[in-house]
């Protein structure tokens, strides 16, 4: 099977950088991906975040698709439920059309952030907590390709004089509902194993196609599968490098909120862990993909072949943008 190659970017605050570099940085990354090969570039959105500095995924995506040739743009994705779906018909169509063929669009039901933030986004209006999330991608669909049934009040609306040029749409999703939905709307979908990976099977990947079948939508559905990933050129260098992301995840767990930790700092703290938090933590670690460019490429294969999909992006999160930089040059080797 021939694997492609993709990345989602939650646009990290190194500690390597000033906090106001990390746009700029995530820039750098998607130039550099463009360069060695990768597929898609995705960036996701998060608000009121200490850890990651996104929350605007459509001004990213407009931006990186400006400063990159070949690699194909999108969110991963944006939090629907805080938005109007014209609007974001709106502005993915207008990307669209300033760069055909390049740009995605990737809708979650996740919130992003806290419910201080959603209903801050929400105001003056109360925040509908994901409640209408089927409906409002039923309806972005609709706005994106231009075919919402007569009997709908917004059927007259167009979204551009031109509405020729579409993003490919895409559904997030970490759990067979969201597989369920993809499937019955007609959306490609992109499973977040790297959110829970314990959790994650190929049973999801089946719900979905059943529910495409059912549905009876024309053309191929799409799956995509998202890891976490760190590689290295030895993988204890892999395995140092990922505890920052490892940790970050436990430290959330354990209700602890503090920026990135080094590599060594991470170490020290593991070794002060009681016994149960250094099982979780080594828990956390065995659900990434961490190595050399050899072992990466040799488990992302397996994977691919386990949830019988031809494209895996991967999310990686270090305390220095060089290592995330090498990481993804490191992993491209393998392929």
């Amino acid at each position: 099977m021939s694997i492609k190659l993709s990345v989602v970017d939650q646009s990290p605050v190194h500690g390597s950088h000033p906090a106001i570099a990390a746009p700029s940085l995530t820039v750098e990354l998607a130039k550099t991906c463009d360069e060695l090969g990768y597929y898609r570039y995705w960036v996701a959105e998060h608000h009121d975040s200490i850890h990651f500095a996104n929350p605007c995924p459509e001004i990213m995506v407009a931006h990186i698709a400006s400063v990159t040739k070949n690699i194909r743009v999108g969110s991963g994705g944006v939090m629907l439920s805080h938005y109007s779906p014209l609007k974001v018909a709106e502005s993915f169509k207008m990307m669209a059309t300033l760069f055909p063929d390049r740009i995605d669009l990737g809708i979650g039901r996740a919130p992003g952030g806290t419910n201080v933030t959603s209903h801050a986004l929400a105001f003056p209006h109360q925040p509908n907590h994901g409640d209408q999330y089927a409906q409002q991608a039923l309806l972005l669909k609709g706005f994106v390709e231009g075919n919402l049934p007569e009997n709908n009040p917004f059927h007259a609306i167009q979204v551009l004089p031109d509405s020729t040029p579409e993003p490919e749409l895409w559904m997030l999703g970490s759990s067979g509902g969201s597989a369920g939905l993809a499937g019955q709307l007609g959306y490609n979908i992109a499973l977040a194993r790297f959110i829970d990976p314990d959790n994650c099977h190929p049973s999801i990947f089946t719900e979905y196609l059943e529910q495409w079948k059912r549905a009876e939508h024309q053309g191929t559905p799409n799956k995509m599968l998202a890891i976490a990933c760190i590689c290295a050129e030895t993988e204890e260098e892999a395995k140092l490098r990922a505890g920052t992301a490892v940790y970050r995840k436990l430290a959330a767990q354990l209700g602890i909120r503090e920026a990135f930790l080094t590599p060594a700092e991470v170490q020290d703290r593991y070794k002060a862990f009681p016994v149960s938090h250094q099982a979780e933590y080594d828990n956390i670690l065995k659900g990434y993909t961490v190595g050399t460019s050899e072992q990466c490429a040799e488990e992302i294969n397996q994977l691919a072949k386990a949830f019988d999909c031809d494209e895996v992006a991967t999310v990686a999160v270090t305390h220095s943008q060089a290592d995330r930089l090498d990481s993804y040059t490191q992993l491209m080797k393998g392929f």
